[in-house]
């Protein structure tokens, strides 16, 4: 485990974290994260990402599936995919960190080669975190410290840690994410437009022709490489945000509901309830206490 880059995430993680243990740094989709104790179970659609974990366990669950991680380990999520997570060891004398990065897929594209035409891999893995990707990390971290230097050297920065990650333990799964044509690439792009336009009616046929397949065809890849329907998919979308919008900003039950749209209040409560395992006003009291 790279004791500098933990110090340098401990330093900004401290200094700016929000209520919810988030710390946004300057370089797109870059994030460290602290927490203080061991939490309860979070629901998430995760874009894809790379956590490398510096202190602390975290347990991540998808399906029947669980990975559990600790320090000088990586979590790859490789495919956007419902998550359960969890933290499981934290403290004040000793919080858990870690540092996040989105993967950015057209990126990816520009460093990627040709993948052979093999199975999608399993969307999420845990590995040791490879030298390289965390030197890359450590140095883009300093870098926060070098405001001037940062809009210079960033992007730079940022393509030499997707490297590394394409050619280090990883790079098999992630390198799918920058194949066009691959079946991750396409169901990608439906993904983002499901993404930008949550709050309304799923029209599938159009999803399937901005991934370049028959519907039936669509149906198959997506529920392989996200585990759920479209429309079970932007369900669980609709559900989260309108959590986050109770939770961050003190939306009410109905308010959340029709904004994230839903037209029935009752159906918003009864779906909710199947997701976080109790109704949103309930939900919201026990989060208010455990904060």
């Amino acid at each position: 485990m790279n004791r500098s880059l933990l110090d340098h995430v401990r330093r900004h993680a401290d200094a700016h974290a929000d209520r919810f243990g988030a710390a946004i740094t300057p370089v797109a989709g870059l994030t460290a994260v602290r927490v203080m104790y061991p939490g309860e179970l979070q629901v998430a659609v995760n874009k894809p990402l790379v956590a490398m974990l510096l202190q602390g366990r975290k347990r991540v669950t998808m399906g029947a599936d669980s990975f559990d991680f600790g320090p000088g380990e990586a979590l790859l999520i490789s495919a956007d995919v419902p998550t359960v997570s969890q933290i499981i060891e934290a403290s004040p004398a000793a919080p858990y960190y870690s540092l996040v990065l989105e993967l950015d897929p057209a990126m990816l594209r520009e460093l990627s080669v040709a993948a052979p035409h093999l199975p999608d891999p399993a969307p999420i893995r845990v590995e040791p975190t490879d030298p390289d990707v965390a030197e890359a990390a450590l140095r883009l971290m300093r870098l926060l410290d070098r405001p001037e230097a940062l809009p210079v050297l960033r992007d730079g920065l940022l393509r030499e840690m997707h490297y590394w990650l394409l050619n280090g333990r990883h790079g098999a799964a992630i390198r799918r994410l920058g194949v066009t044509d691959s079946h991750a690439g396409r169901i990608a792009r439906a993904v983002e437009a499901i993404r930008q336009d949550y709050q309304r009616p799923i029209r599938v046929e159009h999803l399937a022709v901005l991934a370049g397949m028959s519907e039936s065809s669509f149906h198959q890849h997506f529920r392989s490489i996200t585990t759920l329907s479209p429309l079970q998919f932007q369900k669980q979308l609709r559900l989260i945000e309108a959590r986050r919008r109770m939770l961050a900003e003190g939306a009410g039950i109905a308010t959340a509901a029709h904004a994230v749209g839903y037209e029935s209040v009752p159906q918003f409560t009864r779906e909710y309830r199947r997701l976080f395992g109790a109704p949103p006003g309930q939900d919201m009291r026990q989060a208010q206490v455990g904060g």
